[in-house]
């Protein structure tokens, strides 16, 4: 191989691994971005269940009411946030399969470059 040789293919690695990181930085923003919005849905049910407790709480007339109440709040938190983490498993799967897919592509981008030298030298 001669020298022009060698600094295409240096070339072309280092552009390649630029979009390659490039990539790899889109996924990781978009799935931080998406954990953050599950992380305030959650947040935001906690806040709307405590807001509704303390205005149960000053409206009740006595402490087996309240006690009821809270017992149906803390039921229907619990089912909400059972909803929650479904979401989030789902979230996780969806950023799993993402790198996933990047991994691969890199993966075989290599190969065929390996394969393509490999031609070249024999």
């Amino acid at each position: 191989m001669n020298a022009q040789v060698n600094l295409d293919m240096i070339n072309e690695m280092g552009t390649k691994g630029f979009e390659s990181m490039r990539e790899l930085g889109e996924i990781n923003l978009r799935n931080w971005e998406r954990m953050v919005a599950r992380q305030m849905a959650s947040v935001s049910l906690m806040m709307e269940t405590g807001l509704r407790q303390a205005k149960a709480a000053s409206e009740v007339k006595g402490y087996n009411e309240l006690a009821k109440i809270q017992v149906e709040f803390a039921k229907e938190l619990g089912q909400r946030m059972v909803e929650e983490t479904r979401q989030n498993l789902k979230l996780a799967g969806d950023a799993r399969d993402e790198y996933r897919v990047w991994l691969e592509k890199g993966m075989s981008n290599v190969k065929a470059k390996m394969a393509q030298a490999t031609a070249k030298a024999a």
